[in-house]
Protein backbone atom coordinates (compact mmCIF):
# COMPACT_ATOMS: atom_id res chain seq x y z
CA UNK A 1 0.00 0.00 0.00
CA UNK A 2 1.10 3.52 -0.79
CA UNK A 3 2.69 4.75 2.36
CA UNK A 4 0.52 7.94 2.27
CA UNK A 5 -2.79 5.76 1.94
CA UNK A 6 -1.39 3.93 4.83
CA UNK A 7 -1.17 6.81 7.20
CA UNK A 8 -4.83 8.06 5.95
CA UNK A 9 -6.16 4.45 7.13
CA UNK A 10 -4.66 5.16 10.07
CA UNK A 11 -6.51 8.50 10.88
CA UNK A 12 -9.65 6.61 9.34
CA UNK A 13 -11.67 6.92 12.73
CA UNK A 14 -11.04 10.15 13.99
CA UNK A 15 -11.52 11.18 10.27
CA UNK A 16 -14.87 9.64 10.43
CA UNK A 17 -15.84 10.70 13.91
CA UNK A 18 -15.00 14.33 13.10
CA UNK A 19 -17.56 14.34 9.59
CA UNK A 20 -20.23 12.69 11.97
CA UNK A 21 -20.42 15.20 14.32
CA UNK A 22 -20.25 18.32 11.22
CA UNK A 23 -23.06 15.84 9.82
CA UNK A 24 -24.94 16.31 12.28
CA UNK A 25 -24.99 20.02 13.03
CA UNK A 26 -25.34 21.61 9.17
CA UNK A 27 -25.22 25.45 9.19
CA UNK A 28 -26.23 27.40 6.21
CA UNK A 29 -23.64 30.12 4.19
CA UNK A 30 -21.92 32.61 5.78
CA UNK A 31 -23.74 31.08 9.37
CA UNK A 32 -21.18 28.12 10.13
CA UNK A 33 -20.40 29.32 13.70
CA UNK A 34 -20.51 25.94 14.99
CA UNK A 35 -18.86 24.12 12.39
CA UNK A 36 -15.95 26.64 11.94
CA UNK A 37 -15.33 26.58 16.25
CA UNK A 38 -14.73 23.18 15.63
CA UNK A 39 -12.36 23.58 13.01
CA UNK A 40 -10.42 26.15 14.81
CA UNK A 41 -10.43 23.93 17.86
CA UNK A 42 -9.40 20.99 15.79
CA UNK A 43 -6.03 22.81 14.36
CA UNK A 44 -5.41 24.09 18.11
CA UNK A 45 -5.58 20.86 19.06
CA UNK A 46 -3.30 19.54 16.62
CA UNK A 47 -1.08 22.95 17.09
CA UNK A 48 -1.58 24.47 13.81
CA UNK A 49 -1.69 27.97 13.60
CA UNK A 50 -4.96 29.61 12.50
CA UNK A 51 -6.99 32.47 11.89
CA UNK A 52 -10.43 33.32 11.57
CA UNK A 53 -12.05 34.65 8.56
CA UNK A 54 -14.96 36.97 8.99
CA UNK A 55 -17.59 35.50 9.51
CA UNK A 56 -16.93 32.23 9.33
CA UNK A 57 -13.71 31.15 7.71
CA UNK A 58 -10.59 29.06 9.21
CA UNK A 59 -7.63 29.46 7.62
CA UNK A 60 -4.47 27.81 8.90
CA UNK A 61 -0.88 27.12 7.50
CA UNK A 62 1.38 24.11 7.73
CA UNK A 63 5.26 25.47 7.75
CA UNK A 64 7.93 22.65 6.17
CA UNK A 65 11.70 22.54 7.29
CA UNK A 66 12.39 25.00 5.30
CA UNK A 67 11.27 28.43 2.57
CA UNK A 68 9.68 27.32 -0.12
CA UNK A 69 6.39 27.90 -2.52
CA UNK A 70 2.67 27.76 -0.81
CA UNK A 71 -0.18 25.39 -2.30
CA UNK A 72 -3.13 25.45 -0.62
CA UNK A 73 -6.11 22.61 -0.25
CA UNK A 74 -9.49 24.30 0.22
CA UNK A 75 -12.75 22.68 1.41
CA UNK A 76 -15.88 24.16 2.00
CA UNK A 77 -18.15 24.16 4.99
CA UNK A 78 -21.55 25.18 4.42
CA UNK A 79 -25.08 23.43 4.31
CA UNK A 80 -28.47 23.21 2.38
CA UNK A 81 -31.70 24.20 4.02
CA UNK A 82 -32.52 20.74 2.53
CA UNK A 83 -34.56 18.30 5.54
CA UNK A 84 -32.68 14.98 5.38
CA UNK A 85 -35.04 11.63 4.97
CA UNK A 86 -31.74 9.57 5.11
CA UNK A 87 -32.00 6.91 8.30
CA UNK A 88 -28.35 7.10 10.35
CA UNK A 89 -27.10 7.58 13.44
CA UNK A 90 -25.60 10.73 12.74
CA UNK A 91 -28.35 12.24 10.72
CA UNK A 92 -29.20 16.23 10.75
CA UNK A 93 -29.95 17.69 14.76
CA UNK A 94 -30.69 20.85 12.78
CA UNK A 95 -34.13 21.11 11.32
CA UNK A 96 -34.41 21.80 7.66
CA UNK A 97 -30.80 21.70 7.35
CA UNK A 98 -28.43 18.59 5.59
CA UNK A 99 -25.14 18.57 4.16
CA UNK A 100 -26.65 17.92 1.09
CA UNK A 101 -23.82 18.51 -0.63
CA UNK A 102 -21.31 16.46 0.87
CA UNK A 103 -19.26 19.29 2.40
CA UNK A 104 -19.12 17.87 5.81
CA UNK A 105 -16.84 15.02 4.19
CA UNK A 106 -14.96 17.74 2.36
CA UNK A 107 -14.30 19.82 5.44
CA UNK A 108 -13.15 16.52 7.40
CA UNK A 109 -11.06 15.08 4.56
CA UNK A 110 -9.24 18.31 4.53
CA UNK A 111 -8.75 18.12 8.33
CA UNK A 112 -7.38 14.52 7.49
CA UNK A 113 -4.74 15.92 5.30
CA UNK A 114 -3.70 18.53 8.04
CA UNK A 115 -2.95 15.96 10.46
CA UNK A 116 -1.03 14.25 8.05
CA UNK A 117 0.58 16.79 6.62
CA UNK A 118 1.86 18.34 10.13
CA UNK A 119 3.28 15.10 11.29
CA UNK A 120 5.36 14.83 7.86
CA UNK A 121 6.72 18.88 8.57
CA UNK A 122 10.58 17.87 8.21
CA UNK A 123 9.85 16.36 4.91
CA UNK A 124 8.77 19.36 2.71
CA UNK A 125 10.34 22.55 1.93
CA UNK A 126 7.40 25.64 1.91
CA UNK A 127 4.60 25.63 3.48
CA UNK A 128 0.05 24.28 3.27
CA UNK A 129 -2.00 26.69 3.45
CA UNK A 130 -5.38 24.82 4.51
CA UNK A 131 -8.71 27.14 3.09
CA UNK A 132 -11.67 26.16 5.46
CA UNK A 133 -13.85 27.66 3.49
CA UNK A 134 -17.56 28.63 4.71
CA UNK A 135 -20.86 30.46 1.99
CA UNK A 136 -19.63 27.96 -1.45
CA UNK A 137 -23.49 27.86 -2.11
CA UNK A 138 -23.90 31.34 -2.30
CA UNK A 139 -20.56 32.50 -3.54
CA UNK A 140 -19.20 34.42 -1.06
CA UNK A 141 -16.76 32.33 0.50
CA UNK A 142 -13.96 32.36 -1.45
CA UNK A 143 -14.36 36.15 -2.24
CA UNK A 144 -14.41 36.55 1.40
CA UNK A 145 -11.05 34.34 2.03
CA UNK A 146 -9.48 36.23 -0.84
CA UNK A 147 -10.90 39.64 0.70
CA UNK A 148 -9.19 39.00 4.06
CA UNK A 149 -5.98 38.19 2.56
CA UNK A 150 -6.16 34.32 3.18
CA UNK A 151 -5.31 33.69 -0.39
CA UNK A 152 -2.15 36.02 0.11
CA UNK A 153 1.00 34.55 -1.41
CA UNK A 154 -0.19 30.83 -2.44
CA UNK A 155 1.34 29.55 -5.49
CA UNK A 156 -1.22 26.89 -6.41
CA UNK A 157 -4.72 25.76 -4.84
CA UNK A 158 -6.28 22.32 -5.07
CA UNK A 159 -9.58 21.40 -4.21
CA UNK A 160 -12.11 18.31 -4.54
CA UNK A 161 -16.10 17.51 -4.44
CA UNK A 162 -17.42 14.11 -3.58
CA UNK A 163 -19.25 12.43 -6.71
CA UNK A 164 -21.89 10.21 -5.41
CA UNK A 165 -22.95 7.67 -7.82
CA UNK A 166 -19.46 6.99 -8.91
CA UNK A 167 -17.56 4.12 -7.56
CA UNK A 168 -15.43 4.82 -4.31
CA UNK A 169 -12.30 6.17 -5.11
CA UNK A 170 -12.72 7.06 -8.60
CA UNK A 171 -10.84 10.20 -9.33
CA UNK A 172 -11.33 12.57 -12.49
CA UNK A 173 -10.97 16.42 -13.35
CA UNK A 174 -12.11 18.19 -16.53
CA UNK A 175 -10.14 19.55 -19.06
CA UNK A 176 -10.12 23.48 -19.39
CA UNK A 177 -12.98 24.72 -17.88
CA UNK A 178 -15.05 21.98 -15.39
CA UNK A 179 -17.80 24.10 -14.13
CA UNK A 180 -19.78 26.93 -15.13
CA UNK A 181 -19.88 30.53 -14.57
CA UNK A 182 -23.03 31.24 -12.42
CA UNK A 183 -24.90 34.70 -12.96
CA UNK A 184 -28.13 35.34 -10.60
CA UNK A 185 -30.53 38.06 -11.86
CA UNK A 186 -33.71 39.31 -10.67
CA UNK A 187 -36.00 41.36 -13.24
CA UNK A 188 -38.29 43.70 -11.88
CA UNK A 189 -41.03 44.30 -14.60
CA UNK A 190 -42.92 47.51 -14.45
CA UNK A 191 -46.56 47.76 -15.64
CA UNK A 192 -49.52 49.26 -14.78
CA UNK A 193 -52.59 48.14 -13.11
CA UNK A 194 -55.82 48.08 -13.86
CA UNK A 195 -59.19 46.14 -13.51
CA UNK A 196 -59.11 42.93 -15.56
CA UNK A 197 -62.03 43.41 -17.46
CA UNK A 198 -60.34 46.28 -19.21
CA UNK A 199 -56.74 45.72 -19.78
CA UNK A 200 -56.28 48.40 -22.48
CA UNK A 201 -56.11 50.41 -19.36
CA UNK A 202 -53.40 49.46 -17.80
CA UNK A 203 -49.95 47.69 -18.83
CA UNK A 204 -49.96 43.80 -18.24
CA UNK A 205 -46.70 43.24 -16.15
CA UNK A 206 -47.55 39.42 -16.73
CA UNK A 207 -47.57 39.40 -20.27
CA UNK A 208 -44.49 41.40 -20.57
CA UNK A 209 -42.72 39.21 -17.99
CA UNK A 210 -44.06 36.17 -20.12
CA UNK A 211 -42.45 37.77 -23.67
CA UNK A 212 -39.11 38.25 -21.27
CA UNK A 213 -38.84 34.72 -20.89
CA UNK A 214 -38.75 33.57 -24.31
CA UNK A 215 -36.59 36.23 -25.49
CA UNK A 216 -34.25 35.52 -23.07
CA UNK A 217 -34.28 31.83 -24.58
CA UNK A 218 -34.19 32.85 -28.54
CA UNK A 219 -30.90 35.21 -27.06
CA UNK A 220 -29.12 32.03 -26.02
CA UNK A 221 -29.39 31.02 -29.65
CA UNK A 222 -29.93 34.10 -31.54
CA UNK A 223 -27.10 36.31 -29.52
CA UNK A 224 -24.87 34.01 -28.88
CA UNK A 225 -22.05 31.43 -30.79
CA UNK A 226 -23.61 28.02 -30.70
CA UNK A 227 -20.62 25.90 -30.34
CA UNK A 228 -20.61 28.20 -26.99
CA UNK A 229 -22.61 26.87 -24.10
CA UNK A 230 -25.07 28.70 -22.47
CA UNK A 231 -28.04 27.98 -19.90
CA UNK A 232 -30.39 30.54 -19.00
CA UNK A 233 -33.05 29.53 -16.72
CA UNK A 234 -35.77 31.50 -15.21
CA UNK A 235 -36.78 29.99 -11.91
CA UNK A 236 -39.50 32.32 -10.46
CA UNK A 237 -41.60 34.21 -11.39
CA UNK A 238 -44.64 36.50 -8.91
CA UNK A 239 -46.76 38.73 -10.60
CA UNK A 240 -50.44 40.09 -9.83
CA UNK A 241 -51.99 40.32 -6.06
CA UNK A 242 -55.72 39.48 -7.82
CA UNK A 243 -57.35 37.16 -9.37
CA UNK A 244 -59.36 39.66 -11.93
CA UNK A 245 -56.70 42.68 -12.04
CA UNK A 246 -53.97 43.74 -14.60
CA UNK A 247 -50.59 43.39 -12.69
CA UNK A 248 -48.78 46.41 -12.09
CA UNK A 249 -45.49 44.16 -11.36
CA UNK A 250 -43.91 41.31 -12.01
CA UNK A 251 -40.82 39.63 -10.51
CA UNK A 252 -38.61 36.98 -11.76
CA UNK A 253 -35.12 35.69 -11.00
CA UNK A 254 -32.98 32.90 -12.21
CA UNK A 255 -29.83 32.01 -13.19
CA UNK A 256 -26.92 32.09 -16.57
CA UNK A 257 -24.72 29.59 -17.06
CA UNK A 258 -21.58 29.59 -19.34
CA UNK A 259 -18.11 28.17 -19.78
CA UNK A 260 -16.45 30.76 -21.65
CA UNK A 261 -14.71 33.82 -19.98
CA UNK A 262 -15.66 36.22 -23.57
CA UNK A 263 -19.14 35.11 -23.38
CA UNK A 264 -19.56 35.55 -19.48
CA UNK A 265 -18.03 39.32 -20.23
CA UNK A 266 -20.68 40.26 -23.02
CA UNK A 267 -23.43 38.68 -21.81
CA UNK A 268 -24.85 41.18 -19.12
CA UNK A 269 -25.08 43.78 -21.95
CA UNK A 270 -26.55 41.66 -24.24
CA UNK A 271 -29.13 40.41 -21.05
CA UNK A 272 -30.10 43.74 -20.07
CA UNK A 273 -30.43 44.82 -23.84
CA UNK A 274 -33.17 41.69 -24.36
CA UNK A 275 -34.87 42.83 -21.47
CA UNK A 276 -35.53 46.37 -21.86
CA UNK A 277 -36.49 46.33 -25.47
CA UNK A 278 -39.06 43.61 -24.93
CA UNK A 279 -40.37 45.13 -21.99
CA UNK A 280 -40.93 48.85 -23.94
CA UNK A 281 -42.53 46.54 -26.72
CA UNK A 282 -44.98 46.28 -24.02
CA UNK A 283 -44.87 49.94 -22.73
CA UNK A 284 -43.52 48.53 -19.22
CA UNK A 285 -40.06 49.04 -17.94
CA UNK A 286 -37.56 46.89 -16.17
CA UNK A 287 -35.15 47.23 -13.26
CA UNK A 288 -32.80 44.26 -13.82
CA UNK A 289 -29.87 43.23 -10.99
CA UNK A 290 -26.99 41.22 -12.12
CA UNK A 291 -24.97 39.47 -9.41
CA UNK A 292 -21.83 37.61 -10.34
CA UNK A 293 -21.97 33.76 -7.98
CA UNK A 294 -18.77 32.17 -9.58
CA UNK A 295 -16.20 32.82 -12.30
CA UNK A 296 -15.50 29.95 -14.80
CA UNK A 297 -13.10 27.52 -12.99
CA UNK A 298 -10.83 26.60 -15.42
CA UNK A 299 -8.47 23.49 -14.44
CA UNK A 300 -4.70 24.57 -15.35
CA UNK A 301 -3.55 21.55 -17.49
CA UNK A 302 0.15 21.24 -15.33
CA UNK A 303 -2.10 20.89 -12.18
CA UNK A 304 -4.40 18.90 -13.22
CA UNK A 305 -1.85 16.59 -14.72
CA UNK A 306 0.31 16.93 -11.26
CA UNK A 307 -3.19 15.29 -9.47
CA UNK A 308 -4.00 12.61 -11.16
CA UNK A 309 -0.32 11.84 -10.78
CA UNK A 310 -1.23 11.89 -7.49
CA UNK A 311 -4.15 9.98 -7.69
CA UNK A 312 -2.52 6.82 -9.20
CA UNK A 313 0.09 7.05 -6.59
CA UNK A 314 -2.46 6.51 -3.47
CA UNK A 315 -5.07 4.35 -5.56
CA UNK A 316 -3.26 3.15 -8.82
CA UNK A 317 -3.75 3.39 -12.39
CA UNK A 318 -6.92 2.15 -12.64
CA UNK A 319 -8.70 4.37 -10.25
CA UNK A 320 -8.31 7.54 -12.13
CA UNK A 321 -11.85 8.54 -14.69
CA UNK A 322 -9.39 11.52 -16.70
CA UNK A 323 -11.22 13.63 -18.82
CA UNK A 324 -14.34 14.39 -16.11
CA UNK A 325 -17.03 15.62 -17.90
CA UNK A 326 -17.32 19.37 -17.51
CA UNK A 327 -20.70 20.38 -15.20
CA UNK A 328 -22.81 23.23 -15.66
CA UNK A 329 -22.68 23.34 -11.79
CA UNK A 330 -20.93 26.43 -10.64
CA UNK A 331 -18.00 26.16 -7.88
CA UNK A 332 -16.74 29.00 -6.38
CA UNK A 333 -13.19 27.43 -6.08
CA UNK A 334 -13.23 29.56 -9.41
CA UNK A 335 -12.16 32.58 -7.53
CA UNK A 336 -8.38 31.57 -7.09
CA UNK A 337 -8.20 30.20 -10.61
CA UNK A 338 -8.34 34.15 -11.22
CA UNK A 339 -5.29 34.11 -8.24
CA UNK A 340 -2.95 31.57 -9.35
CA UNK A 341 -2.84 27.93 -11.12
CA UNK A 342 -5.40 25.38 -9.94
CA UNK A 343 -6.69 22.20 -10.40
CA UNK A 344 -10.31 20.77 -9.04
CA UNK A 345 -10.91 17.24 -8.69
CA UNK A 346 -13.90 14.51 -8.12
CA UNK A 347 -13.95 11.59 -6.00
CA UNK A 348 -16.38 8.91 -6.43
CA UNK A 349 -18.45 8.10 -2.86
CA UNK A 350 -20.68 5.18 -4.16
CA UNK A 351 -24.44 5.60 -3.43
CA UNK A 352 -27.57 6.09 -5.24
CA UNK A 353 -28.82 9.67 -4.36
CA UNK A 354 -26.95 12.87 -6.05
CA UNK A 355 -25.92 15.54 -4.44
CA UNK A 356 -28.38 18.33 -3.56
CA UNK A 357 -30.70 14.93 -2.56
CA UNK A 358 -32.54 14.91 0.65
CA UNK A 359 -31.63 11.05 0.80
CA UNK A 360 -28.06 11.44 -0.09
CA UNK A 361 -26.08 8.89 1.87
CA UNK A 362 -21.78 9.16 1.09
CA UNK A 363 -19.76 6.08 1.29
CA UNK A 364 -17.46 6.41 4.16
CA UNK A 365 -14.68 4.21 2.67
CA UNK A 366 -14.01 6.87 0.33
CA UNK A 367 -12.66 9.63 3.13
CA UNK A 368 -9.13 7.70 3.83
CA UNK A 369 -8.76 8.47 0.05
CA UNK A 370 -9.95 11.93 -0.51
CA UNK A 371 -6.78 12.40 2.78
CA UNK A 372 -4.46 10.86 1.03
CA UNK A 373 -5.63 12.26 -2.38
CA UNK A 374 -4.73 15.89 -1.23
CA UNK A 375 -1.79 14.77 0.90
CA UNK A 376 -0.15 13.40 -1.95
CA UNK A 377 -1.07 16.63 -4.19
CA UNK A 378 0.31 18.96 -1.62
CA UNK A 379 3.24 17.23 -1.28
CA UNK A 380 3.89 16.51 -4.96
CA UNK A 381 2.97 20.42 -5.94
CA UNK A 382 5.47 21.72 -3.29
CA UNK A 383 8.74 19.21 -4.75
CA UNK A 384 7.43 20.61 -8.68
CA UNK A 385 7.09 24.51 -7.58
CA UNK A 386 10.06 24.29 -5.41
CA UNK A 387 11.94 22.24 -7.93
Amino acid sequence: MNPIRQKAHEIREDVIAFRRDLHMYPELSMQEFRTSDQVAAMLDKLGIPNRRIDPTGVVGEIRGRGPGKCVALRADMDALQITEIADCDFKSRNEGRMHACGHDTHTAMLMGAAMLLNNMRDEFDGSVRLLFQPGEENGQGAKAIIAQGGYDGVDAAFGQHVLPCVPVGRIGAANCAAYAACDYFRITVKGVTCHGSMPHDGRDATVCASAIVLALQSMVSREFDQMEPLVVSVGTMRSGTIWNGISGEAVMEGTCRSFSKELHARLPEVFKRVCTQTAAAYGCEVDIHWEIRAQVLVNDDEMRELGLAAARKVLGEGAVIGADRATAGAEDFAEYGMLSPVAYFSLGTGGTAPIHNAGLVIDEDALEIGVAFLTQTALDALEKLNG
